[in-house]
């Protein structure tokens, strides 16, 4: 047997296995009725776990929420990440637009879910793991766009920085303001393209 590989017991599989699938459960209620529409009895009913078995993973139902989307922030970050790349060359504008793109769609693949989402990680409790997680992810996307603005030669390393901080704000706005919620993602995201456009114009001018 290789070195560094300890086999998984069957105690941590078990916990493996209801973890999983009371994820699966919490995805796909949230998905079907909206996060104000599914409580935490429905979730354990449906990942068939007593309900305080299910606390043992997450004491609310805000969490449960969190847990399942960052796993899906973490994915569309990676997605926006490998496109960026792709489009390098581009400019940073386009660069910037093709790592967020994925990011807004995830935020709105649910608008409800979504807005709940970016509170909770705005506004709650900043030294509970999930949200810690949530934050981590939310700096990933924030140093990402900071990496993308100092490729162009005449943002400087602090102004990308801000700047980066002011995109995140545009798309946390553009993404849970209840003005934006009827419409659609490509409406969205060409709102939020002509914003960071405008935020780096005057940097392109004094180019």
């Amino acid at each position: 047997m290789g070195r560094g590989h300890m086999p998984i017991g069957r105690r941590e599989r078990a916990k493996q296995a209801k973890r999983e699938r009371i994820m699966t459960a919490a995805r796909e209620l949230f998905l079907e009725h909206g996060v104000s529409g599914v409580t935490t009895q429905q979730i354990a009913h449906r990942a068939d776990v007593a309900i305080g078995t299910l606390y043992l993973y997450a004491s609310t139902k805000a969490e449960l929420l969190i847990m399942v989307q960052n796993e899906n922030f973490a994915a569309a970050i990676d997605v926006g990440l490998a496109a960026a790349n792709a489009a390098a060359g581009q400019g940073a504008l386009e660069q910037v637009v093709a790592l967020i793109h994925p990011v807004v769609e995830c935020v709105r693949e649910h608008i409800e879910n979504g807005r709940t989402y970016l509170q909770e990680l705005a506004f709650g409790d900043p030294g509970e793991p999930y949200r810690q997680a949530g934050l981590a992810l939310a700096a990933r996307l924030e140093d990402g766009i900071t990496g993308l603005l100092t490729r162009d030669e005449h943002i400087g390393a602090a102004d990308a920085a801000t700047l980066a901080r002011v995109i995140t704000a545009i798309i946390h706005i553009s993404t849970t303001a209840s003005v934006h919620m009827h419409r659609s993602d490509e409406v969205v995201l060409a709102d939020i393209r002509d914003q960071i456009h405008a935020t780096l114009a005057p940097h392109q001018r004094a180019a």
